[in-house]
């Protein structure tokens, strides 16, 4: 693959995780990230789990979070077989109490492998950098965000 190849498949995966989050799947999360570390939690399931006690879902909205994760300004260095990316995310939502508003701005910083398969997740590392009305999103002490 080439330089620029590479790098449009590491994007994806920033965008995938995204699109996975928004739909609630914390499953396909959990595949996504779980061969890598997350937060310091490993392992498909184990990080399924952490979405699933931290997120709120709305089952009347397809059991989804009312959310949409943007990401922003993706910057990816690849090196051989291995990747680091450095991105700015927004998350914004809107539920029947809460008006359509940004509730989380922060930074992701992820490296990556590639195999035969491809690219995956070895590690992504979050730091929130601004917290709004997060009361209709997590199901967590918004003070652990930081």
């Amino acid at each position: 693959m080439s330089d620029t190849g590479d790098r449009l498949a590491v994007t994806e995966l920033l965008y995938r995780y995204a699109e996975l989050i928004d739909a609630g799947d914390f499953d396909g999360v959990g595949r996504l990230l779980g061969r890598g570390d997350f937060m310091g939690v490993a392992g498909s399931e184990a990080i399924a789990a952490l979405f699933v006690a931290t997120t709120r879902r709305f089952p009347d909205h397809g059991n989804t979070p009312r959310t949409r994760h943007l990401v922003l300004n993706p910057v990816v260095d690849v090196t051989g077989d291995t990747a680091a990316a450095r991105s700015t995310f927004c998350v914004v939502q809107q539920t029947d109490t809460v008006a359509l508003q940004p509730i989380v701005v922060g930074r992701y910083a992820d490296t990556f492998a590639r195999d035969d398969d491809g690219w995956y997740f070895t590690q992504r590392t979050v730091d929130v950098e601004m917290v709004g009305d997060v009361s209709d999103h997590l199901l967590m002490d918004p003070a652990r965000l930081r």
